[in-house]
């Protein structure tokens, strides 16, 4: 490439004259400061990440964190035998897991790291369909859940499993101990349990669910698994609410899969499965790859992938260990209670759920009870002016004309910055009124991540009818 003038300044070079490349692979090279500038500068339409009260996921990382990422950007996880401290440091994870979670010989149960907790929830599918088979299972394999988050309609049609999603009666939001049973049958692989739900945030009755599951298998002799989704609550329940029993306490609980970079504070990119016992993972779904001259097992979906994120997972448990994540668990949930009791101020907003730390995960559920000439999706279209996102969304189906704002609150978000964000939904709420509008968003309008997709071909109707 010929070389290119000296500028003073980099906005006066040639190459930021031009529309940055966004159709074709580029013919010329790009000098790095040119090419970083371009893509800083686009990145700058993003939302701010510690003002997206949607995700779940991390937003804020100290620098050490910082650190380990930036020393592990060359490490693959799946080369073990190359990275071997790597790969020991995920095998204390998985044990560390297994023992907050109450399995009963954390030593030699099965654990692994995942790219997050849909592959995690994944793989504890696959095992229950697995092990079904292997007891003799025939026939198309089903599981029952209530409302769940995207990834198991994934894996429902990746795998090719019935999903039965029990429908919401009457003012339910989550799928309680009485809906499953008649849900059930020789076919059904697992019950999912969700331990922090995506709608609204809360935990779903998981000891009563295994209670349930239990009463079924001494009435009509089905033995049927429960696999918990603890991608947020997980993390969070072992340090606030450690009298909830929701974990391998639990006989019946077979598998958790559970989201290292949502409430457990690792950077994006990791998950955690573990299984009760080394038996509740079938050895057909174990690979052997090479390590230190021998092999170690693995079992996952992916194959190469960044090992930083395990890394770093390992760094939060060893500098925060039970007490620091308690007190950093229960500051969340207090900030959690700030917002929830700055809402209850506002005329026409009913809280569905308040972050109490017993009931779900640390994010605040609210919903309008009258028509005060505007919806949430007017409200959540007006706060993205002053740079908050937060999701307004309808219920599951069976709810589906009820509207929701959900709020999850995450580690780096303060007492102050709820201040701020009230103020701000104030601001919005009289201009609002003030300002009637002609026709109200609706969803498509409003946009939003709520966490939950739309797959492009319809899945066949039930020919059950459950």
């Amino acid at each position: 490439m010929p070389a290119e003038p000296e500028f003073d300044d980099l906005f006066a070079r040639p190459a930021l004259d031009r529309p940055a490349p966004k159709e074709r692979f580029p013919d010329k090279e790009l000098l790095p400061q040119v090419a970083y500038q371009i893509v800083h500068d686009e990145l700058l339409l993003d939302g701010v990440s510690r003002m997206n009260l949607a995700t779940f996921c991390t937003t804020w990382v100290d620098d050490q964190a910082r650190r380990l990422m930036n020393e592990s950007l060359d490490k693959n996880i799946v080369d073990k035998d190359e990275y071997p401290q790597t790969a020991e440091l995920e095998r204390r994870c998985a044990r560390m897991l297994a023992d907050l979670w109450h399995a009963p010989d954390p030593a030699t149960t099965h654990g692994t790291s995942t790219t997050g907790s849909s592959e995690a929830a994944m793989l504890g599918g696959l095992a229950a369909k697995f092990r079904w088979r292997k007891r003799g299972g025939s026939g198309a394999p089903n599981f029952v859940c209530g409302p769940v988050q995207v990834c198991w309609e994934k894996f429902a049609r990746y795998f090719d499993v019935e999903i039965r999603q029990v429908p919401l009666r009457g003012d339910r939001l989550t799928m309680h101990p009485d809906d499953v049973a008649a849900h059930c049958d020789e076919n059904t692989i697992m019950v999912v349990a969700n331990f922090g739900q995506t709608y609204t945030g809360l935990f779903e009755d998981v000891a009563g669910i295994a209670g349930a599951l239990d009463d079924l298998q001494s009435s009509k002799g089905l033995d049927i698994p429960l696999h918990v989704d603890a991608a947020s609550g997980g993390f969070l329940a072992p340090f606030t609410a450690p009298d909830v029993v929701w974990d391998f306490r639990l006989e019946r609980v077979k598998s958790i899969n559970s989201s290292g970079h949502k409430t457990g504070l690792a950077p994006l990119g990791a998950g955690w499965a573990v299984w009760r016992t080394a038996d509740d993972l079938p050895a057909e779904l174990i690979f052997d790859v090479d390590y230190l001259g021998g092999s170690m097992a693995t079992f996952n979906l992916n194959f190469s992938r960044p090992g930083g994120q395990v890394i770093t997972q390992y760094y939060d448990f060893i500098r925060l260990g039970r007490l620091g994540y308690t007190r950093l668990q229960e500051a969340i949930y207090r900030v959690a209670g700030h917002l929830a009791a700055g809402l209850t101020k506002f005329d026409g907003f009913e809280l569905i759920h308040d972050g109490d730390p017993d009931r779900g995960i640390a994010a605040v559920c609210w919903r309008l009870t009258d028509s005060p000439g505007f919806n949430l999706y007017d409200l959540s279209d007006r706060l993205r002016t002053r740079g908050w996102l937060i999701a307004a969304y309808p219920l599951p189906p069976d709810r589906g004309s009820e509207t929701v704002m959900r709020a999850v609150i995450r580690h780096g978000f303060t007492h102050d910055m709820v201040d701020l964000l009230l103020a701000d939904i104030e601001r919005s709420v009289r201009q609002l009124a003030d300002h009637p509008l002609t026709v109200s968003l609706t969803r498509a309008d409003a946009g939003g991540f709520t966490h939950n997709a739309t797959p492009k071909v319809p899945a066949a109707k039930n020919p059950h009818g459950k």
